[in-house]
């Protein structure tokens, strides 16, 4: 089907995107480690709770521990081997989270779930579920209960947007994976019971809007090279035209947006009844001696991921590790950090890449205000986070409202830590709704 032209938004910024490092490198299979520590906290909600016991000898692709609740998804043994360990520990977020260590025994059993034919609308949810499957864009949203709308969804949209500079592991995706793409578009559609599937690309990937041309039953769309474009907002409004209010979902408006490495995960699930226990990394950063596209086993060290890509030897020394993008990712002090699901990235930068300026005080230019792709006022939820005063923060920032982009924070003079502040805010809003 031949491609159409998106919308454009309000707000965003439009940073260098660094994807030149790694867009040609085609994705190759990290090989299995000899020890992985897989945390518990593999989606936007509940932990995990424990079924294995030290000990135990499990095969990839085994559950070792059960979704607690709706909002939680099964989380699964990556490589074969033995359980050794069950501690909590810190992750990358500063928060603490239970850790399960498996060691290897280098024999790489799996263990799959039976492949599906033809299966209905309720048999893909089920499926999609039972193979702990969770929005692969970052989010980490369970599917299974996205694809449980309470109101009629016309409308899926493939979000190949991948508008994070650097990342390029769905642009490897849409590339060598394209007929799964499409299949698991295909099997989300048919359990959500909409009758239009969008892919949704930037524009400064042509090469991938040509690839999904070539389906009748897929309609590309050509969105404006924009960050943060890959927003879901954002991209159901240059997708469609449709707008979401504030608080409001996307089924709401008729849609449901799904990313391209959550569809290809969806795709092995029913067809050969892979749980989701390893996902395509980008490493990436001009201290990374060769950046790659990696298939990386869930719970993989990060240390041992930029040991294979030579991060850092024969090159510059990285001024900053960060897990996920340079818009949206964290911060690492080291490399004894492990994979979740929803990491897309690990970034070396150099002196030149990253940002090591010392915050000044706030001008009032209003530059963070124009970018927001929100309509939001994040200097004041800066300015009243510093202060203490919480409260004030979330209602004159509205800050429950941010999508956590970063573009306020990218398009500053001051260098102010407005993602710092924001995310501080929400943490109390959390613990105050917590009774904490």
């Amino acid at each position: 089907m031949k491609a159409v032209k998106g919308k454009y938004y309000f707000g965003g910024v439009h940073p260098r995107d660094g994807k030149i490092l790694a867009k040609s490198a085609a994705i190759e299979a990290l090989p299995a480690p000899e020890a992985v520590a897989i945390s518990l906290s593999q989606s936007i909600g509940k932990p995990a709770v424990v079924i294995v016991e030290t000990g135990k000898t499990v095969k990839a692709g085994e559950v070792i521990a059960k979704a607690d609740g709706e909002i939680s998804s099964d989380v699964f043994a990556s490589i074969s081997g033995t359980v050794t360990d069950i501690k909590d520990m810190l992750s990358a977020n500063g928060q603490t989270e239970k850790y399960i260590f498996i060691q290897s025994n280098g024999k790489d059993e799996t263990t799959f779930l039976p492949s599906l034919s033809d299966p209905s609308g309720e048999e893909i949810r089920e499926r999609i579920k039972a193979a702990g499957i969770v929005g692969l864009g970052g989010a980490g949203f369970p599917t299974a209960v996205k694809l449980t709308p309470s109101s009629p969804v016309d409308t899926l949209i493939v979000n190949g947007a991948e508008c994070e500079p650097y990342l390029t592991c769905d642009y490897r995706l849409m590339l060598e994976k394209t007929d799964e793409i499409a299949r698991g578009a295909a099997y989300i559609a048919k359990a959500l019971g909409a009758e239009r599937i969008i892919i949704a690309i930037e524009k400064n990937k042509p090469d991938c809007v040509a690839k999904f041309e070539a389906y009748e039953n897929i309609q590309p769309v050509v969105l404006p090279k924009k960050y943060p474009m890959g927003g879901e907002k954002q991209i159901i409004y240059s997708a469609t035209g449709r707008k979401l209010g504030a608080g409001k979902l996307p089924a709401e408006v008729g849609v449901i947006v799904q990313n391209v490495a959550t569809c290809f995960a969806v795709c092995e699930a029913v067809e050969l009844g892979k749980p989701l226990y390893e996902r395509v990394v980008t490493i990436s950063g001009k201290a990374v001696k060769t950046p790659k596209n990696l298939l990386v086993k869930i719970g993989t060290s990060v240390k041992d991921i930029v040991n294979y890509c030579n991060g850092g030897e024969d090159g510059e020394k990285p001024l900053k590790i960060v897990k996920g993008g340079p818009m949206t990712g964290t911060a690492l002090a080291n490399y004894e950090v492990y994979t979740h699901k929803t990491d897309s990235g690990i970034l070396l930068l150099s002196e030149k890449e990253a940002a090591a300026d010392e915050p000044t005080p706030c001008i009032n230019c209003g530059k963070c205000a124009d970018v927001c792709p929100m309509h939001l006022m994040p200097m004041n939820t800066a300015f009243y986070s510093a202060a203490g005063d919480f409260d004030a923060a979330l209602q004159y920032g509205q800050t429950a409202a941010c999508i956590e982009c970063g573009a306020c924070e990218y398009i500053c003079p001051a260098k102010r830590p407005l993602i710092q502040a924001i995310r501080k805010t929400k943490a109390y809003l959390k613990n105050k709704k917590e009774g904490k």
